[in-house]
């Protein structure tokens, strides 16, 4: 699958929402053990944006594979605490896509969202969207916050994915476990 893939540019994104429960907190996932949003769920919803950022852009049989990542977790997020994280394409390299993310806490997220989170309706299980529009610019923070709540910053990063035809890339793992 040699190539740029049709659909994909740099400024698709998506927002995923998600409150903290207890199967998302460190003592819950074994990375420590306090019940705060726990580093390997905040990466999980990270993924969940960056994949729901392209999918509806890729054509049958054609998913992304993770294959790198850089992410610093700053603040702790505490049981019931919402999280919105926002993934942007910043840079598409034949099949390597490269995306920036951040997450916020989501009363300081304003995106044309209410306070009930109406920017997941139509969302996967992940609470995942596509956000539909082109972004402005390259950073992946790409909405306003509102108020002094603005520049805090749950965690950010990047993610580096892989296109692949998924029923190949499959067979070839079960073959080589």
């Amino acid at each position: 699958m040699p190539g740029d893939v049709p659909g994909l540019a740099a400024g698709l994104r998506a927002t995923v929402r998600a409150a903290v429960t207890d199967a998302d907190t460190a003592e819950a996932m074994g990375s420590g053990n306090l019940p705060v949003l726990a580093t390997p769920r905040l990466l999980a919803l990270a993924e969940a944006a960056t994949v729901a950022a392209v999918a509806p852009n890729l054509t049958d049989g054609l998913t992304t594979v993770g294959t790198a990542v850089s992410l610093e977790h700053r603040k702790a997020s505490p049981l019931g605490a919402e999280v919105v994280v926002e993934a942007e394409l910043t840079e598409v390299d034949g099949r390597r896509l490269v995306f920036g993310f951040i997450a916020r806490p989501a009363h300081s997220h304003a995106a044309g969202a209410d306070a009930a989170g109406a920017d997941t309706d139509g969302a996967d299980a992940d609470g995942a969207k596509p956000d539909g529009a082109k972004a402005a610019g390259s950073e992946a923070a790409g909405s306003e916050a509102a108020g002094a709540d603005a520049d805090v910053v749950v965690g950010a990063g990047t993610i580096e994915r892989v296109v692949v035809d998924g029923a190949r890339f499959l067979a070839r793992a079960q073959a080589n476990p």
